[in-house]
């Protein structure tokens, strides 16, 4: 739990070791400081198999030598600890090559979202452990006993973590927030009348416990989404439309942010590479990365999980459209990128404790279109609904997708019998542009969501 003192302390940490910095030579500098906690529990056949509690508290630091650039970190937060860090540093500095991009944001560019911003929630380390593990133990009852074909678990857990970053740099930034999460999730196994085993989980989540879902009715989800796998087999091969259910379509879309990463567009790494402008996608396809979200659940105002007043470099974080009806509109840059390609960042910097800046997301999500998920699927006479993927097949550089998957055939529109065994492929530069339809079920179980869509003509490999 974060007090006052605390909150104090891991801000003078920070501006210790820059000012340290500049005076052992850096002629610009970046500190981050970082306190967490977080809390574990697996309750496998309702009795508590691990049980994990665990604090941090770190620094890291950056400093610039000229156009020459070095990162430490350390969690010794001691006198000699930061002196060892700023040492450190320096000596890296020195030895380093210079880099003519390199460098902080200019002073103008700083900035942070004013307000609350719904991103931290005491009650998380308030709820007593015992309340926690309850929760985990009713959730896996709940599968448990939804149906006598369920006989093992992969079992419940409940899960917490709250942080505090502060950073602060030579050009005159200092911003600091906490985050809070809570969940917890179920993962039931069912075995059949010839011993093979199927299973499959649900969960829920939320900034605070007040948002979690009832235990019991993620146990019942958990069940029956194992359950739909039972009697599970292949399919010939064809081209058929395949629908993606949102947990799958989040990372069919969340490619897209990856092929606009500025780190790849400037190595030529990246089908969307020199697209900037031009169509990428389907004239319904719009995506968005924002980090500026908020909702309203329940009275509350709660930040989304990829919601932050500022970015990695100290830049505010915004709403950037990157496809627009089809139209690839912006790459998703930090500082550094954005100089090799002569474009501002746009407030995605990432970082760690060591390093430089990467390039993350925010809520990343593809807008919702107005079909149920039934009516979507209700419109195929053959094809696969897919539940799940498998493997590592996709090539940002050509776009090649090719991934084992497992799911339900849809015959005449409906949900007809599950489907194993089986591999999907196809090019996501064809598949941007031959996503057909897309549904209203956009929910963020996380920091990116995408809904329900249907891939006109892909390629499924079976017996």
């Amino acid at each position: 739990m974060f007090s006052i003192e605390q909150t104090t302390d891991l801000k003078t940490l920070a501006t210790d070791a820059l000012n340290r910095a500049l005076h052992a030579g850096a002629t610009d500098a970046e500190a981050v400081a970082y306190e967490g906690d977080e809390f574990s529990a697996l309750v496998r056949l309702g009795q508590v198999e691990t049980l994990k509690e665990s604090g941090s508290r770190a620094i890291g630091l950056r400093v610039f030598i000229g156009q020459r650039v070095a990162s430490t970190s350390s969690s010794d937060l001691s006198p000699e600890g930061i002196e060892k860090l700023v040492e450190g540093a320096i000596m890296l500095a020195k030895i380093t090559s210079e880099d003519p991009y390199a460098g902080l944001p200019e002073a103008g560019e700083f900035g942070q979202l004013a307000g609350d911003l719904g991103l931290y929630f005491e009650d998380v380390n308030e709820q007593p452990p015992a309340e926690r593990i309850e929760i985990a133990r009713r959730c896996e009852a709940a599968a448990m006993a939804y149906d006598t074909r369920i006989q093992n678990s992969g079992g419940g857990d409940f899960d917490t973590a709250t942080s505090h970053k502060v950073l602060v740099n030579s050009r005159g930034f200092a911003g600091q927030y906490r985050r809070s999460y809570c969940g917890f999730s179920a993962a039931p196994i069912a075995i059949d009348e010839h011993g093979k085993m199927q299973r499959n989980y649900w969960y829920s989540s939320a900034r605070t416990t007040r948002l979690l879902e009832s235990p019991e009715e993620i146990g019942r989800i958990a069940a029956q989404r194992t359950l739909r796998r039972m009697g599970a087999r292949q399919v010939k091969t064809q081209r058929v439309p395949v629908v993606f259910s949102p947990e799958i379509s989040r990372s069919i879309i969340g490619n897209i942010f990856e092929a606009a990463n500025g780190d790849s567009i400037y190595r030529h790494a990246t089908f969307f590479d020199g697209m900037l402008g031009e169509r990428v996608a389907g004239e319904n396809i719009t995506v968005i990365d924002d980090g500026t979200l908020l909702f309203n659940k329940d009275g509350l105002s709660v930040g989304g999980f990829g919601t932050s007043p500022f970015d990695g470099e100290g830049l505010p974080t915004r709403r950037t459209v990157l496809v627009e009806r089809g139209i690839l509109k912006s790459y998703v840059l930090n500082s550094y990128t954005g100089r090799k390609l002569g474009l501002p960042s746009t407030g995605n910097a990432s970082r760690g404790l060591a390093g430089n800046p990467g390039i993350g997301a925010g809520n990343f999500y593809l807008e919702a279109g107005t079909l149920t998920p039934e009516e979507l699927i209700g419109d195929v006479k053959d094809g696969l609904y897919v539940t799940e993927t498998m493997g590592f097949g996709v090539n940002m550089v050509t776009g090649d997708y090719s991934q084992g998957a497992s799911g339900l055939w849809i015959e005449n529109g409906e949900l007809a019998y599950p489907v194993e065994e089986i591999t999907i492929a196809g090019n996501l530069k064809d598949m941007y542009q031959n996503i057909s339809a897309i549904a209203n079920d956009l929910v963020f179980r996380g920091s990116s969501a995408a809904p329900t869509i249907r891939v006109e003509g892909m390629t499924i490999a079976g017996s």
